[in-house]
């Protein structure tokens, strides 16, 4: 077997960054399960008025459960519309409910839900969730449908949604399920289930809203969307700072995901040949990918500089597959080491996610190991000799012992939580007073801090010992034990640096959700896609639940699509 990349390469900041969306993004991981199991899908509920006031309903049911999207649409000013987090009016608003609610339910929560954080919901719920309206390709969509045509294929390609939310919670939040009482059911084992379910049922009310709302403007004229548009709307999404730190707090977790991730890339790398047919799927998705990044916009500077490499990088495997480059022995493993000197990070990482598309039968199992039970790694051994533990430190953090620490740009920003809204934020520690706040979210400096103490270290031999003394070292001690069993549970870059691009976090997390066309709006926020392309949950039975995460595109010969 080809070996796993090592930590080093793979838990930069600037390759993290660069991650795409693959066969094991946990939208995918759902369609795939609600195809296979066979869900039924329908819609109860769809009381809403001429304005867009009212309530509908979407239900899911699976071989043992039944969840259900309650759906409240609101009849929002222009000037309430905000994608903050501190916003207090929404123009939809949900909860995903364990089951089929009642009408005392339905009465509880429309008493609730649509105050998001200022009611309450109880474990009867999963989630809880908002969205906004994308007004102008919105109003474009309601207005054309009501005319009797349809809407401007180049608008809706676009923006790409008509709403999109600004927060999608779960595990407790707001009296919401705890993620324990849930884990083991199996349609919710793996990572982030509920929410993606959620958004899945979001987009169907969503278009099921715009058609309605032209109807009842102009009851004779109104016309459905197109399938073919129809399909490339998906949920847009806004996401700030409340996200970065997820990589940091949940060393574990991430390192399931990561791994499994390599490993998936280690199996097709380590393959003796390729078919004619895997050949034909892999340059099809290429040709798609390259479509793809052809019609992904964005307007940071950034942004556009890695999606200028990135449509230049897959020109280079285009040539590279034209030139005859999968012919022989080990074509992948060739291909991979090629792309290593030739393409940009991005162009590596969006190449890692095609080179996976044909394999499938190969890699889709390593989905069922990207859970965690995060509290079995918290309890620290104190019993653990110190010479292991330093050894540990060195190996893992070494690159940040080599760090000037009595630099302020090593030292430049802080990260600490809201008192307003609880939520994760980003300062400068030279600029405000915000030390006394911080959160535990730079390892990088701790672990310098702890390997400074150790050194000067002349009592017991354990780590028990040792913590006794230097209680303020527990949580970088717990790290360091994590990652010895872990290897990809640390990032290897400094998370308080005045270099600090949070967006990288950002998209690292959202590319496993199976997010696309990210697009910055700062270093701290950004836009993103969800299922766009996506069959809708009446089309899983009859249609593919995985050939959807780039656009089509005609092709000459054999290279049909999988």
């Amino acid at each position: 077997m080809v070996p796993l990349r090592p930590p080093g390469t793979v838990m930069r900041l600037d390759r993290l960054g660069s991650f795409h969306q693959c066969r094991l993004s946990f939208m995918r991981v759902l369609l795939r399960r609600l195809k296979r199991e066979h869900w039924r899908f329908d819609r109860p509920i769809f009381d809403v008025n001429a304005n867009g006031v009212g309530i509908a309903i979407y239900a899911a049911h699976g071989p043992e459960r039944s969840y259900s999207l309650v759906c409240f649409a609101h009849d929002l000013p222009a000037e309430q519309r905000s994608d903050r987090v501190i916003a207090e009016a929404w123009d939809s608003t949900f909860a995903l409910f364990d089951g089929v609610p009642t009408a005392d339910d339905i009465d509880r929560l429309s008493n609730n839900v649509p105050k998001q954080e200022a009611g309450r919901i109880t474990s009867k719920e999963l989630s809880l969730s908002r969205a906004n309206r994308s007004v102008r390709l919105f109003e474009h969509v309601v207005d054309s449908l009501a005319a009797g045509r349809q809407p401007d294929a180049e608008q809706v390609e676009a923006v790409g949604y008509l709403m999109r939310t600004t927060a999608v919670y779960g595990s407790g939040k707001f009296g919401a399920a705890d993620r324990e009482t849930i884990a083991d059911r199996p349609e919710f084992n793996g990572p982030f289930q509920v929410e993606m379910l959620a958004v899945f049922l979001i987009r169907t009310y969503v278009l099921d809203l715009v058609e309605h709302l032209a109807r009842s403007r102009s009851p004779e004229k109104a016309v459905a969307l197109a399938p073919e548009i129809r399909r490339r709307l998906g949920i847009g999404n806004s996401t700030g700072l409340g996200m970065a730190p997820f990589l940091v707090s949940h060393p574990v977790l991430i390192s399931r995901w990561i791994e499994a991730r390599e490993k998936a890339l280690s199996r097709v790398r380590s393959l003796p040949e390729a078919t004619a047919h895997e050949w034909a799927i892999f340059r099809n998705m290429v040709a798609r990918a390259r479509l793809n990044a052809e019609t992904w916009m964005s307007d940071h500077e950034l942004q556009l500089a890695k999606l200028a490499k990135l449509r230049a990088d897959l020109a280079k495997v285009e040539d590279y597959i034209a030139d005859g480059g999968l012919i022989g022995e080990t074509p992948w493993d060739r291909l991979y080491r090629w792309a290593e000197s030739s393409l940009s990070i991005e162009g590596q990482e969006q190449l890692v996610s095609l080179m996976l598309e044909p394999y499938g039968d190969l890699i889709d199992d390593l989905a069922d190991d990207m859970a965690a039970d995060e509290g079995r790694s918290f309890h620290i051994d104190g019993a653990m000799p110190l010479d292991r533990l330093r050894s540990i430190l060195v190996e893992v953090y070494g690159w940040a012992l080599k760090i000037d620490w009595t630099s302020q740009d090593s030292l430049a920003r802080v990260w600490y939580t809201s008192a307003e809204k609880l939520e994760p934020r980003l300062g400068e520690r030279f600029e405000e007073e915000l030390e006394p706040y911080e959160q535990p979210l730079a390892p990088a400096r701790d672990a310098a801090a702890m390997a400074q103490n150790l050194d000067r270290w002349r009592g017991g031999p354990t780590v028990a010992a040792f913590l006794l003394a230097y209680p303020e070292h527990r949580h970088i001690a717990r790290r360091v034990q994590i990652a010895a069993h872990y290897p990809y549970a640390e990032i290897r870059d400094n998370t308080i640096a005045s270099t600090l691009q949070p967006i990288d976090l950002l998209r690292c997390k959202l590319s496993f959700f199976g997010a696309g066309h990210f697009d910055p709006r700062s270093d701290r926020w950004l836009r993103i896609n969800m299922f766009k392309g996506a069959p809708f949950p009446n089309d899983l039975a009859d249609e593919d639940a995985d050939d959807w995460s780039y656009p089509p595109v005609q092709e000459a010969g054999p290279c049909a699509s999988h």
